[in-house]
């Protein structure tokens, strides 16, 4: 078992810990850091935290193997740095970082201090997500033409104005650190490198500073094109479309991928069931740590999904104007 510490204990912070003991990836949680400990004493209680309020306190423990930040985005270059040079393995939430030069900066201090870095890009681990990717190993699409992703809802129109979520320091350009991110990090994994993005941002329903709407036209190294979509003020909708030159396949939910092949009218669809992937995320990182594997997101991997955030907020900035990644 890694002996981990959780910091940032809101409301997803929790949901990481309960994701990796119902999975049972192998994560013994022993120390939570709150800026607002009254607020989750009963939570830490329950699941056997030493509660604190500073990171400083995890870094100093030598019984914390491994660190989770489930924090600010802003927060997240100095708080790598700063675990990195402890020496203790790292899962951060996404987005790792918000530009291109600060991940590459925490994956350099990754780098010297030999430790596995894990990051919450878990959306690819979906099951109708693998049957996608099954489909690209399998070399059954032929050339990939164009790829489409939409992840847009509206769980979070009413979150409180004051919250840390809602401040245009930290989440910028509509629903892109909170959902769009997922679509390019999940077009990373099936497409692969993006080279140049255009992108606009709206404010349509909720006059947001961040905007509400966000969408991107993205041209990858392969030569083939996509389309990323994500508005937080709209029913839920999620969909990741390959289109390639012998089928087209969708994942359209957690567990259905939606398959039509050239030459045959049947369409295939394919229910699986469903799983714990966030759960998986977090048992790929710590069996990663404990020498059980590696993670499969590669730094390589995790910089670009940071480079093609960037690349759309830098788009946004200018009015639409082509970015490279």
């Amino acid at each position: 078992m890694l002996n981990t510490a959780i910091v940032g204990l809101g409301w997803w912070g929790k949901t990481l810990v309960k994701a990796a003991k119902d999975f049972g990836a192998p994560l013994r949680f022993v120390r939570g850091v709150s800026l607002e400990p009254d607020t989750v004493r009963d939570f830490a209680k329950e699941h056997q935290l030493m509660l604190g309020t500073s990171l400083d306190e995890v870094l100093a423990d030598p019984q914390v193997q491994a660190v989770i930040l489930a924090t600010p985005h802003s927060k997240h270059r100095a708080q790598v740095e700063a675990v990195a040079a402890a020496g203790k393995h790292i899962y951060c939430e996404k987005p790792f970082a918000l530009a291109k030069a600060d991940a590459a900066a925490m994956l350099e201090a990754v780098k010297r201090a030999g430790i596995v870095i894990g990051v919450g890009h878990h959306f690819r681990l979906m099951p109708s997500m693998r049957v996608l990717d099954e489909i690209v190993k399998s070399r059954e699409f032929g050339t990939i033409m164009h790829v489409e992703g939409n992840y847009s809802h509206d769980w979070l129109a009413s979150y409180p104005l004051d919250s840390w979520r809602m401040q245009a320091s930290e989440s910028r350009a509509g629903g892109m650190t909170g959902m769009g991110i997922h679509v390019l990090d999940c077009f990373r994994d099936l497409v692969g490198p993006m080279k140049r993005i255009a992108a606009l941002s709206k404010a349509r329903a909720l006059k947001l500073d961040t905007g509400d709407t966000t969408s991107a036209l993205i041209e990858f190294d392969s030569g083939a094109t996509g389309t990323l979509a994500t508005t937080i003020k709209t029913p839920f909708e999620w969909r990741i479309a390959v289109y390639g030159e012998n089928c087209r396949a969708e994942s359209v939910s957690e567990t259905r991928a939606v398959i039509h092949r050239a030459g045959n009218k049947e369409v295939e669809v394919i229910d699986k069931s469903a799983d714990n992937h966030l759960g998986r995320n977090l048992d790929y990182f710590a069996k990663a740590a404990l020498g059980q594997g590696a993670f499969p997101i590669s730094p390589e991997g995790i910089l670009q999904t940071a480079s093609a955030l960037e690349a759309v907020f830098k788009s946004v900035d200018a009015d639409g104007a082509w970015m490279n990644v």
